[in-house]
């Protein structure tokens, strides 16, 4: 025998499924995500990096400078010369002091422009100040 359901005139024959509390929690996770996101910013052009026997891995959440073989000091893509240096790195340095710097400097770069990169990231107040190198093959 067959069960037939009796339909009153009241009920309706489709059946809704309400997704607004799966699109809630979707917004919620999102934005979770993009708060704890870490942005890094790279410093927007590729330097010859010298070789180094021993070397480690840098780190993720860092401050990155590219000092050029012709002496241009770059951030973010921007070339913002050695006296801007103090004044870009001193904002973000204040919210966080252990920021890590990294100077990715040219292996044709003059040292006396990296001495003096070097010593405008630690007048901006820099606590770790590193030179990014290229690891050689073992």
């Amino acid at each position: 025998m067959k069960h037939r359901r009796r339909i009153y005139p009241h009920e309706s024959q489709t059946q809704d499924i309400n997704v607004s509390p799966l699109i809630d929690i979707v917004f919620i996770l999102l934005i979770f995500f993009i708060v704890t996101t870490v942005f890094v910013k790279e410093t927007g052009i590729e330097v010859q990096r010298p070789r180094a026997a021993e070397s480690a891995d840098l780190v993720q959440e860092a401050i990155f400078l590219a000092v050029t073989e012709d002496g241009q000091v770059v951030y973010a893509g921007a070339d913002i010369g050695v006296h801007g240096v103090r004044g870009v790195l001193g904002q973000m340095l204040q919210r966080n002091p252990n920021l890590p710097v990294i100077i990715q400097a040219d292996r044709s770069a003059s040292v006396d422009q990296y001495v003096q990169v070097h010593d405008a990231v630690l007048a901006a107040g820099a606590l770790q100040v590193q030179l990014a190198t290229r690891r050689d093959a073992p």
